[in-house]
């Protein structure tokens, strides 16, 4: 068998690890459109991901516990970087820097909640990752009570759904270290767009496609709810194969701390209403 790039992820782990997995069905490859590759199916220069799930996840949410199913998805050409790097480090005897391999690659995570055979139109969130917001509870965003509301809506809803973390999108996919600039240009009186400008960096550089291919493979051709503000979000999903998709608004976490923020949003297109935001005297 040529299980290929799929080898770097375990290159530093017992190899039986890695085929038991395989033989098991717990880590295997989708390829560009979200189909399921055989075991055997050569690498070849498409774009594909692997992934390792079902893992059963439960997550304690404020005061509410949340059964999901995790998946952890990485793209194989970060593998590939991996696979370099870990035999560079083996030559170089330094094997106590192997947690340097983390951060060659993404790992995004899909969460389902529910069962997917029910599902007719399912609840989704795609959900950028935000370490400020989603894990210290910054103010300055409403990234964690939308990732946190997410997953209760997607718990309540009579069918279920699927949230998809897109770990690599810090910032608008600038990374955690721009994202901290910006905010001091921020606090110098730029707005969150023309922070990122001021860096000579995009207004929003996030790649959405891989997020197309996860949902294409976990939900089909079925039609979604997609939990968003963004319309360009919506934009980029159909132009990777994702075109079936009612937009649902998803407003949470104003406070006075990310007012400004929020206009700044809502002026470069999301649909927020003066409503959403509230008083900014």
């Amino acid at each position: 068998m040529d299980y290929g790039i799929i080898r770097a992820m375990f290159s530093y782990i017992d190899p039986t690890v890695r085929e038991r997995l395989l033989e098991a069905g717990t880590l295997f490859r989708i390829d560009e459109q979200g189909r399921r590759l055989p075991k055997d199916a050569p690498t070849g220069t498409g774009k594909t991901i692997s992934i390792l799930g079902p893992i059963p996840l439960p997550l304690d949410i404020g005061a509410r516990r949340i059964e999901v199913q995790w998946f952890a998805c990485v793209r194989n050409t970060e593998l590939a970087r991996v696979q370099e790097l870990a035999d560079e480090l083996r030559a170089q005897k330094a094997q106590q820097s192997f947690a340097s391999l983390a951060s060659a690659m993404a790992v995004n995570s899909v969460l389902l909640i529910g069962d997917p055979e029910g599902w007719r139109e399912p609840l989704v969130r795609v959900h950028s990752s935000c370490l400020t917001g989603d894990v210290f509870g910054s103010e300055r965003c409403e990234c964690g009570p939308q990732l946190r509301t997410a997953l209760e809506r997607i718990d309540d809803d009579e069918q279920g759904g699927v949230l998809v973390y897109m770990s690599g999108h810090e910032g608008r996919g600038i990374g955690l270290w721009a994202k901290a600039a910006t905010y001091l240009l921020q606090d110098s009186g730029e707005d969150t767009y023309q922070a990122n400008r001021s860096l000579g960096l995009p207004d929003d550089s996030r790649d959405f496609s891989d997020a197309a291919a996860l949902l294409q493979h976990f939900v089909g051709d079925k039609p979604i709810r997609l939990m968003t503000n963004n319309p360009k979000k919506i934009d980029d999903l159909a132009e990777h194969g994702v075109t079936n998709v009612t937009r649902v608004k998803h407003v949470h976490g104003v406070g006075d701390a990310n007012r400004g923020y929020l206009e700044a949003k809502k002026g470069w297109g999301h649909r927020l209403d003066d409503a959403d935001i509230g008083d900014t005297d």
